[in-house]
């Protein structure tokens, strides 16, 4: 097993992360006025899962896309905290618009990092007293 990186949440606090926030999102949506299906509510998750991701390790992206999905379907799509299908196709490619951008800001972030050396000595010759 490869050893954790301090710096990036563990999945279930990325998941519980994604929820909170997710849930703090519906206030700032309803002053704008996008409590209603369409591109802005589906870009603002989509940004949303994009921020938590940077934090988080690439197997909690799709925790993080099903629970901004969960919220943009229940309060978005069909309003008052319902689960709604609007078929496969559809809900699929909604889910794929929100757990993508967590996994591709997750995946620079899980590189291992490259050790610290001492700069070469690219072919100088040290003269000695």
């Amino acid at each position: 097993m490869a050893p954790t990186r301090p710096d990036r949440l563990s999945p279930a606090m990325s998941a519980a992360v994604a929820l909170l926030a997710s849930g703090a999102l519906l206030p700032a949506l309803a002053v704008l006025g996008e409590l209603r299906p369409g591109p802005v509510p589906l870009a603002a998750y989509a940004a949303l899962c994009a921020a938590l991701g940077r934090s988080s390790r690439p197997v909690a992206a799709p925790l993080i896309g099903f629970a901004a999905w969960l919220f943009h379907n229940g309060f978005v799509e069909h309003r008052h905290g319902v689960l709604g299908w609007s078929g496969l196709s559809t809900e699929a490619v909604r889910f794929l618009v929100l757990a993508v951008p967590a996994l591709l800001l997750a995946l620079p972030g899980s590189l291992p990092r490259p050790a610290l050396s001492a700069p070469r000595d690219r072919g100088r010759r040290h003269r000695t007293a």
